[in-house]
Order: C-alpha cells, then structure tokens, then sequence
C-alpha cells in the first residue's frame, strides 16, 4: 500500500517592509503589499498615554508603523502571505 506523501510548507519569513518573494498561492514573483493593522497592543499604549496624563499623544500609536504589525498579501491575489508582529 502506498502512502501519500504530505509537503508541510512554512510561511515565509516577513519583515516590516514589503519582501520580494514567490507567492505560495499563484506562484509569481513578487514583492508584498504591507498593510499595517492596530493590534490590541496599540489601544493599550494609546490608553496609557491617556491615563497618565499625555492624552495629547494618545493618537501617536495609531500613526506610527513600528506600533501596529505589517500583514503582507500579494499584489496579484490579493493572498494572505504572513504578517510580521512588532
């Protein structure tokens, strides 16, 4: 009896910028789209710098890459590549 062989693929490695690449799902090479996403961690930062007095800066968290994580799909289809967590 022969069994099927399994390939288990890991998900590239993404850094904060766009990676040049080939795309696991159309198989072009490509460099990422990076969408840059709050996290829970951003409202957390965002809502200690209001609670400690620097609610003038509450807005920063949102506005600055290297406080929210960089998701990298593909240009061509719109895949899901990985993401990249700060």
């Amino acid at each position: 009896m022969h069994q099927p062989t399994v390939v288990i693929t890991a998900a590239p490695a993404v850094g904060p910028q766009s990676t040049t690449l080939v795309c696991p799902s159309c198989r072009a090479h490509i460099s990422t789209r990076v969408e840059h996403k709050s996290t829970t961690k951003t409202h957390i930062m965002a809502l200690l710098l209001f609670v400690f007095c620097c609610w003038p800066c509450v807005c920063v968290p949102y506005c600055c890459d290297s406080c929210r994580n960089a998701d990298h799909y593909c240009p061509n289809c719109s895949a899901f590549i990985g993401s990249h967590q700060h």
